[in-house]
């Protein structure tokens, strides 16, 4: 499939601020598809956003040719899938595609949502919350060492692979969360992730794509403080 469409028939309606949309735009650019973005104020939910996503009424959505894909997982399948030219999002080895996904899924069912009750909670409390974050840390970290030992599971070869577009989009900005809510993320503690991390934050197209360290701080403080606290 041609990478180049036409005007209009790739559309990504999303929020700036939001790791899941940040991962379809990293999938997008990195397979050099052209598309149109529509920045959602989901305070005030376009009828587009919710006639494309009746169901969950979020965001992303990938419009291609006038059908939506929502999920953000599924939409970076449908995208390695439909734009099949290099580079791949996904590995050849059957196996290794599906310990991807497991640890995708583990990420975001398990880990991701652990920073909520650190979010919402303080002292002893939250020092807890942190230390549940941290072994859920290290099994992600144990489990991508053992199913792919020697290789960073992060990178399909020498470029972002489906896992890095998954944990990175998100994993990228713990420095904001870091600076706004709590450290989680103990480097001598974490020394795999981390370094996984650090090579993700140094590829030219995390780069290009992450939100602006400042202005995520910002909105992390206001949404969950209710106060940029500046």
């Amino acid at each position: 499939m041609d990478k180049m469409e036409k005007k209009g028939e790739v559309v990504l309606y999303g929020t700036w601020g939001s790791a899941y949309c940040t991962r379809v735009a990293l999938a997008l650019k990195l397979k050099g598809i052209t598309y149109d973005y529509i920045e959602e104020d989901l305070t005030n939910k376009s009828e587009l956003l919710l006639q494309y996503n009746p169901v969950h009424k979020k965001v992303p959505v990938l419009v291609h040719k006038g059908k939506p894909i929502v999920e953000s997982l599924l939409i970076l399948e449908y995208i390695d899938e439909f734009w099949y030219n290099t580079p791949k999002l996904f590995p050849e080895d059957p196996h290794d595609r599906a310990m991807l996904r497991f640890w995708a899924n583990f990420y975001d069912q398990k880990l991701f949502p652990s920073t909520f009750p650190i979010i919402k909670s303080s002292g002893k409390e939250q020092e807890k919350a942190i230390q549940d974050f941290s072994e859920l840390l290290k099994v992600l970290e144990e489990g991508l060492e053992k199913d792919f030992p020697g290789k960073s599971p992060f990178l399909n070869g020498e470029t972002i692979g489906y896992l890095g577009i998954v944990v990175g989009s998100s994993a990228c900005n713990f420095d904001a969360f870091h600076e706004a809510v709590a450290v989680v993320v103990d480097s001598q503690k974490h020394p795999a992730f981390t370094s996984w991390v650090a090579t993700l934050k140094d590829h030219p197209l995390m780069k290009e794509t992450l939100p602006d360290h400042h202005k995520l701080v910002a909105k992390m403080r206001e949404k969950y403080f209710q106060s940029p606290q500046v």
